[in-house]
């Protein structure tokens, strides 16, 4: 599987899923020039570089902020993308739920995505309603699927691996034939 994580604000520190799945997979990390203070037109920039360097039929998988960016990547770019596995999108219109840095990259894109996608999202996410997520999902043309209280599915949810995560992962890439 040709996976490239997409990490969200703050990048995604040694015990956060996405860390244990770059080893698990050998996957390759999509890296930003500024973690903490992210430029929208930086990062989907960058993003489209590493896109591009992933090779054919890349899988994203992204968390957070860096769903968002791929949401406004897609608006205007294609690439190699396979599909797409959206974990936790943050509510970037919300005044309530996110930082300023964070309401950068508002509005957050309703046109459908041009590859399969699934969107992942908690029911305590404090980053979004998990309405908001379900919507997110309609809008991108993604398939959705809650995974009960998680939190922002981050390394504070103390999941380690999220087996339960690879096994979504897992399950969708089959579907894809």
């Amino acid at each position: 599987m040709n996976v490239l994580l997409v990490p969200g604000l703050g990048n995604s520190g040694p015990d956060h899923w996405m860390s244990h799945w770059e080893k698990a997979l050998r996957a390759h990390r999509a890296e930003f020039d500024d973690w903490d203070d992210p430029v929208p037109e930086s990062w989907i920039a960058r993003l489209d570089v590493e896109i591009a360097a992933a090779g054919r039929d890349v899988i994203l998988v992204a968390h957070s902020l860096g769903c968002a960016t791929i949401a406004h990547w897609a608006l205007t770019h294609r690439g190699p993308v396979r599909a797409a596995v959206l974990v936790a999108p943050p509510d970037v219109d919300s005044d309530v739920h996110v930082p300023a840095v964070v309401k950068r990259f508002a509005p957050m894109p309703t046109m459908p995505l041009p590859f399969p996608a699934i969107v992942v999202a908690s029911t305590d996410d404090p980053y979004a309603d998990i309405g908001r997520a379900e919507v997110f999902a309609k809008n991108w043309g993604a398939d959705f699927r809650s995974v009960g209280p998680k939190g922002h599915i981050n390394a504070a949810s103390n999941l380690g691996s999220w087996p339960e995560g690879r096994a979504i992962l897992n399950r969708f890439v089959a579907g894809l034939g």
